[in-house]
C-alpha cells in the first residue's frame, strides 16, 4: 500500500522511468480500482498520505514538502509537474500530431513520397506506389531551458497553490520559445496562396480553406495582430470559443494566437497530420539540490525538436506587402 512505500532520492535515477513510473511499480494504480483511492496517481497518493495540501482553502506552504526526508523527495515532482502543466497549457497540443521520443541529439524519422494520383487501376496494370524512406536531412534537437533562483527561506512560507502558479508560468514562457521553432518548420517551404490585397479579409481565409484537398483545415496559427483583426471579422460575430477560450471559425477550424507566428502569414493545418514533436529528453531538473533545499540556482530543461510530417497538410496565407 502507499502508506508502506519508503521515499528516497534514488527514485529519481532509475534508468528511463520518471520519478512517477518508479512509484507506480512500487504502489500500482490499478490496486486500487473501485476504492476512493481510484483517480489518484502514485505521486498524489503520497501526498495524501503526508497530507500535503497544494491547492484550496486550507493549501499548505512550501515548508510542509520539507517537514520530513521522506516528503522532501516529493518536492521535485511537485516542481516539475507544475512547470510542465504550464507547458502543456500552450498551443503545442494544438499543432502537434504526435511525440517521439529518440535517444540522440539528432533524428532522420522517415518520408513518405506519395504524390501519384489517387485514381481507378486497371486489372493488368501495376498499382501506383507510396514509397516510405528514411530522411536525408536530420532534425537537430535544441536545448530550451531556464535558471532559477529561489531561497528557501524567501519561499519556505510561500503557499503551494501560488508558487505552482509561478511555475506554470514559467512552463508557457518555455513552451513560447519552443514553439518559435515549431512555427518555423511549419511555414518553410508550405504551399498556399496571397491575399487579394494588402488588409486581410476573410475570403482570404476562405481561399487558404480551400487550399486543403485531402486534409483538413483544422487549425490556423496568426500572430496576436492578425488573430485579432480575424476575431474582429464580420463574419466572427456569432462564433463560439472552444473549452481554452479559443475562436472557432465558421470554416471549423480552431483560430490560434501565437506570438511566434509573423505578421505576414497565416498558417493552416490539419493537426493531425501536419507536425512531429522530437524530443530527447523530458523535463530536466537537478532533483538533488531541491531535496537539499538548495534553490539558489536550480535548471530546468527540455530538448526537442520538430519535423513536418505531411506537407499536403499545411498551407500558408501570404498578406500581401503594402510596399
Amino acid at each position: 500500500m502507499y502508506n508502506d512505500i519508503k521515499l528516497e532520492k534514488g527514485l529519481y535515477n532509475l534508468s528511463g522511468k520518471s520519478f512517477t513510473a518508479a512509484l507506480e511499480e512500487l504502489d500500482p494504480s490499478s490496486a486500487y480500482a473501485g476504492t476512493p483511492l481510484e483517480k489518484l496517481d502514485a505521486f498524489e497518493r503520497q501526498l495524501k498520505r503526508f497530507n500535503i495540501r497544494i491547492s484550496g482553502q486550507d493549501c499548505d506552504c512550501v515548508e510542509k514538502f520539507f517537514s520530513t526526508t521522506e516528503t522532501a523527495v516529493l518536492f521535485p515532482e511537485f516542481v516539475t509537474r507544475s512547470i510542465r502543466k504550464g507547458f502543456n497549457e500552450t498551443i503545442l497540443g494544438s499543432v502537434c500530431a504526435v511525440k517521439t521520443v529518440t535517444n540522440s541529439g539528432q533524428y532522420l524519422g522517415c518520408e513518405l513520397d506519395d504524390t501519384e494520383e489517387y485514381d481507378t487501376t486497371s486489372q493488368s496494370s501495376v498499382l501506383p506506389e507510396a514509397t516510405v524512406t528514411e530522411s536525408t536531412t536530420a532534425v537537430t534537437l535544441a536545448k530550451y531551458g531556464r535558471l532559477i533562483s529561489a531561497s528557501y527561506e524567501a519561499i519556505r512560507q510561500q503557499r503551494l497553490d501560488v508558487f505552482g502558479v509561478m511555475l506554470r508560468s514559467i512552463g508557457v514562457r518555455l513552451a513560447a520559445s519552443v514553439v518559435k521553432d515549431a512555427v518555423t518548420v511549419l511555414a518553410t517551404g508550405a504551399e498556399g496562396t496571397e491575399t487579394a490585397t494588402t488588409t486581410l479579409a476573410y475570403s482570404d481565409l476562405a481561399a487558404l480553406y480551400g487550399c486543403f484537398s485531402d486534409f483538413e483545415m483544422n487549425t490556423v496559427i496568426a500572430s496576436p495582430d492578425n488573430a485579432a483583426l480575424i476575431a474582429a471579422m464580420e463574419q466572427l460575430k456569432d462564433c463560439n470559443a472552444d473549452q481554452k477560450g479559443r475562436l472557432v471559425l465558421p470554416l471549423g477550424a480552431e483560430l490560434v494566437k501565437c506570438a511566434a507566428a509573423d505578421d505576414d502569414k497565416i498558417i493552416g493545418i490539419d493537426r493531425s497530420f501536419a507536425l512531429e514533436f522530437i524530443t530527447s529528453t523530458d523535463l530536466v531538473m537537478e532533483t538533488d539540490k531541491l531535496i537539499d533545499r538548495q534553490l539558489d540556482q536550480i535548471t530546468v530543461s527540455i530538448t526537442c525538436g520538430f519535423k513536418k510530417i505531411t506537407p499536403d497538410a499545411v498551407k500558408v496565407l501570404t498578406i500581401k506587402s503594402g510596399e
